[in-house]
C-alpha cells in the first residue's frame, strides 16, 4: 500500500484539473439555485462517466501509448476532429479557470488590481512554473495543493453541517427551461470533460517514464481511483456547501468571475462567521490553482502529441510552441474578449457535454479493439457500465438538442 500511495501523481493531477469550474462555481451554484435537487444528476454522470475517463490510464499503461496514438489507429479522421475541437475549447477553458483564480486572489489578498492584470499575472506565474519544473514540479505541487484543497473543504462543509439548513428538503428535480441549460452545464464539466481521458494518459505516461516504467496497471487504476473519488467526493462537499448555506439567500450570482469570487467567499463567511474566512477561501483558491495550472499544462501536451502523429514529426516536441499559443490567446481573451466571457463559457460547456458520446464511443472502441492486449481489456462489469454510460450521456445530448 505505501508503494502505491508513493506513486500516486496522475490521478491526482486529474483531480486536480476536474475540480475547479465544476466545482467551486458549478457545483455550488447546483446546491444554491437547487437545494439537494441536483444530487442525482451529480452521481449519476460522475458513475456513468467513469470508465471513459478510467479507460486512459488503462489503455496508456497497457500499451504505452496515449489515447491520442489509440485514435490515430482507429482513424487518422478521429485526430482531426480532436484537434478542431480542442481548437475550439482550450483558450476558453484556460481564461475561465483563470479569471475566477484571479479573482479569489485578488479577494484573498486585498488588492484592488484590475482583474485583467491579476488574470495575466497568474497566467505568468503558472506558465513559468511549467517550463521551469515540467512535469516533476506539477507533480509535486499537485499533491500539497489537493492535500490542502480536501481538508480545508472537508472542514467548511462540517461547519456548514453543525449550523444546518431547515429549509432544504431531499427532493430531487428536473430542471425545465433555462434550468435545463445549466444542468447541461453542470453534467458537462462534472466531474470534468471526457477529453481529460486524453491528458490523463499522457500524464501516466510520464509518470511511468519518471519511475523509469517501474508502475505497473494495478498502481495506475489505484491512482486513477484515489483521484476520481476524490473528485466525486468534493463534489459532493461544494453542493452540499452551496444548498446549506446559499439555498433560499436571494442572491443572483454575477457571471463575472471576480465578482462571484466575492460573493462567494462574502455569502460563506457571512453565514459562517469572519472566523472562518481563511479556510474558506485557501479552499476556493487551492480549488483554482489546481485546475489553472493543470490545464495550462494538458493541453499543450495533448496539442503537441496530436501535431507529432497528424504531420509525422514524432522526433520533436511542441509543448512551449503550444503552452506559448495558449498562455498568449488567454491574455488576448483577457483583453479584448473580456465582456463576452458568459457567452464563451457557456459554449465551452455545451460543447464539452454534447462532445462527451463521442470520446465515450472512441474511448469504448479503442479500449475493446485489437490494439488492446486481450488481459488488459475492462472486465464484463466495467464493459456493460461503459454501454449504459454511452446510453445515458447520447440520451442527455438527444435532449438537450430536442429542446433548442
Amino acid at each position: 500500500m505505501l508503494t502505491r500511495v508513493r506513486k500516486l501523481g496522475p490521478g491526482l493531477l486529474f483531480a486536480g484539473a476536474a475540480i475547479g469550474v465544476s466545482h467551486l462555481v458549478q457545483s455550488t451554484r447546483a446546491g444554491a439555485d437547487f437545494g439537494w435537487g441536483l444530487l442525482w444528476a451529480l452521481l449519476l454522470v460522475n458513475l456513468f462517466k467513469y470508465p471513459f475517463f478510467q479507460f486512459g490510464p488503462r489503455y496508456a499503461l497497457a500499451t504505452r501509448e496515449s489515447l491520442l496514438d489509440g485514435y490515430y489507429k482507429l482513424g487518422k479522421i478521429y485526430l482531426w476532429i480532436y484537434f478542431f475541437l480542442n481548437i475550439a475549447t482550450m483558450f476558453t477553458i484556460q481564461t475561465a479557470v483563470t479569471i475566477v483564480t484571479a479573482g479569489l486572489a485578488s479577494n484573498l489578498f486585498d488588492i484592488d488590481t484590475n482583474i485583467v492584470y491579476w488574470s495575466i499575472g497568474v497566467t505568468a506565474i503558472c506558465y513559468a512554473i511549467l517550463l521551469i519544473g515540467r512535469y516533476k514540479l506539477l507533480d509535486k505541487f499537485i499533491k500539497a495543493i489537493v492535500m490542502v484543497l480536501t481538508i480545508s473543504s472537508v472542514m467548511a462543509v462540517i461547519i456548514a453541517l453543525s449550523k444546518g439548513n431547515d429549509s432544504l428538503e431531499f427532493t430531487q428535480v428536473f430542471p425545465e427551461g433555462a434550468g435545463l441549460l445549466f444542468l447541461i452545464a453542470f453534467m458537462g464539466w462534472m466531474p470534468a470533460p471526457m477529453d481529460i481521458s486524453i491528458w490523463h494518459s499522457i500524464w501516466v505516461l510520464e509518470k511511468k517514464n519518471e519511475l523509469k516504467n517501474n508502475l505497473s496497471l494495478e498502481e495506475g487504476l489505484f491512482d486513477f481511483n484515489v483521484g476520481y473519488i476524490t473528485t466525486v467526493v468534493l463534489g459532493i462537499c461544494f453542493v452540499v456547501l452551496g444548498a446549506l448555506v446559499m439555498f433560499g439567500s436571494g442572491l443572483e450570482f454575477s457571471n463575472k468571475g471576480n465578482e462571484f469570487a466575492g460573493q462567494l467567499i462574502q455569502l460563506y463567511t457571512s453565514n459562517l462567521g469572519e472566523a472562518w474566512y481563511g479556510i474558506i477561501a485557501i479552499a476556493a483558491l487551492t480549488t483554482m490553482i489546481s485546475t489553472t495550472i493543470t490545464t495550462l499544462d494538458a493541453s499543450p501536451r495533448a496539442m503537441s502529441k496530436t501535431v507529432q502523429l497528424l504531420f509525422h514529426q514524432k522526433n520533436k516536441d511542441f509543448y512551449i510552441l503550444w503552452i506559448t499559443i495558449l498562455g498568449i490567446g488567454t491574455c488576448m481573451i483577457f483583453l479584448f474578449l473580456l465582456s463576452e466571457m458568459g457567452l464563451l463559457v457557456q459554449i465551452a460547456t455545451v460543447l464539452s457535454f454534447i462532445t462527451a458520446p463521442f470520446y465515450a464511443i472512441l474511448n469504448y472502441r479503442l479500449i475493446i479493439s485489437d490494439h488492446m492486449p486481450i488481459k488488459h481489456r475492462p472486465t464484463k462489469k466495467i464493459k456493460i457500465l461503459s454501454l449504459l454510460g454511452i446510453i445515458f450521456l447520447t440520451s442527455f445530448t438527444g435532449v438537450y438538442l430536442l429542446s433548442l
